[in-house]
């Protein structure tokens, strides 16, 4: 069976340029790559042709070849591969796999990372980032739009992220071919490491980007605008996308993830959506009871009605006066504990009024008076 014509093989001109034919082949390659094509038995065989032609029409010599003798140049020991018999496709290996790199980054490159091969970027997700907020109770309670000055890194714009001067695209580097790893042998074990020269990176950059150092990224300051839902607590976290830091050499950035933590407040205590407060009373009103004002959390004052006789420790609650829940679900309560004060710096009438409540005390509890009586009995017992 006669062999196809090689530029019609690669679907190219004839005269095609080196970078036409290289295209033409990486399209063809990649189009009938077994991997792609499981379905179709001819495919590997078609592979092969088309490798075999680029591997003629990449080099000068065998295309000049080719060019004027046809297929015959490398049959018959007409000497077209540089003056050895039987056609020169036997030195060529290290081209070839050099040339197959590119189809091969075409099909895997992203599962692989980006493997170099051709000057394409070796791209590198950015790093994630993280950023503490304080808010107060009062925003928890609200909800805030609030702008942050984040310092992070973003892509070079001398550069576009290249890392290359004026924007060039690195270069496949040559001692690790592209894979960012080299090997080594050592007796019956293979050893591998990563590429001293690039780094693992699989690509080299000849003029760095003054901008960057060669990175494709910059420090810079951003403001960005972020939305605190209302019912937020301490560790709840907000993630923004692609708000982290710039990839390398092009790569996707990272996220931003915002961590909240909600500042004590000098009134209330919170527990998950309910509030707790401590509210002064006077002996007066605790004993006779009657009606006072507390704050609440949204800025207003709600009445509460105190029972006579009431107690310090007493609590009492307030309904839908505490924090929204962060998902839905309504708004918690809020809990009031009495805390009955003594009276200070009284006056000379004051005191007088309280002995004389004092002595109307016993006379109405004689049981408690008889009490305090064994009381001081007991005392007077043990000093003596």
């Amino acid at each position: 069976m006669s062999k196809r014509d090689f530029y019609d093989v690669l679907g190219a001109a004839k005269g095609a340029s080196a970078d036409e034919l290289k295209k033409a082949y990486r399209k063809k390659a990649k189009e009938l790559h077994p991997d792609r094509n499981a379905d179709n038995p001819d495919a590997e065989a078609q592979f092969k042709e088309v490798n075999e032609a680029y591997d003629v029409l990449k080099d000068p010599e065998k295309k000049a070849a080719y060019d004027r003798y046809g297929h015959a140049a490398f049959e018959g020991g007409m000497g077209g591969g540089g003056g050895r018999p039987g056609g020169g496709f036997g030195g060529g290996q290290g081209d070839f796999a050099s040339a197959f790199s590119d189809v091969f980054d075409d099909l895997f490159g992203d599962m692989m990372g980006g493997r170099g091969g051709g000057g394409r970027q070796r791209a590198t997700r950015g790093s994630d980032l993280r950023y503490n907020l304080g808010v107060t109770l009062e925003e928890a309670y609200s909800g805030l739009q609030k702008t942050l000055n984040v310092p992070t890194t973003v892509q070079c714009g001398e550069c576009d992220g290249s890392g290359a001067e004026g924007g060039a695209e690195p270069t496949t580097c040559p001692t690790c071919s592209g894979m960012g790893k080299v090997r080594a042998t050592q007796g019956f074990f293979t050893v591998e490491r990563t590429c001293p020269t690039c780094s693992g990176l699989g690509q080299i950059i000849k003029n760095p980007c003054k901008g960057c150092g060669g990175t494709g990224r910059v420090q810079k300051e951003r403001a960005l605008s972020v939305n605190i839902p209302a019912g937020v607590e301490t560790g709840t976290r907000i993630r923004l996308s692609g708000e982290g830091e710039a990839g390398m050499r092009g790569g996707p950035p990272g996220d931003l993830y915002i961590f909240i933590e909600v500042e004590e407040h000098k009134i209330f205590e919170r527990e998950s959506t309910e509030l707790h407060c401590r509210v002064p009373v006077s002996m007066a009103k605790a004993a006779l009871g009657g009606d006072i004002e507390v704050p609440t959390i949204d800025g207003g004052r709600s009445r509460v009605k105190i029972p006579s006789g009431s107690q310090s420790g007493r609590q009492m609650r307030l309904r839908g006066k505490g924090m929204p829940a962060l998902r839905g679900g309504g708004t918690g309560d809020m809990f009031i504990e009495l805390a009955v004060e003594t009276p200070v710096n009284l006056t000379s009438r004051q005191k007088e009024l309280l002995r004389e409540f004092e002595g109307l005390a016993e006379d109405n509890n004689p049981e408690s008076s008889s009490f305090f009586s064994s009381v001081k009995n007991f005392w007077d017992s043990m000093k003596g």
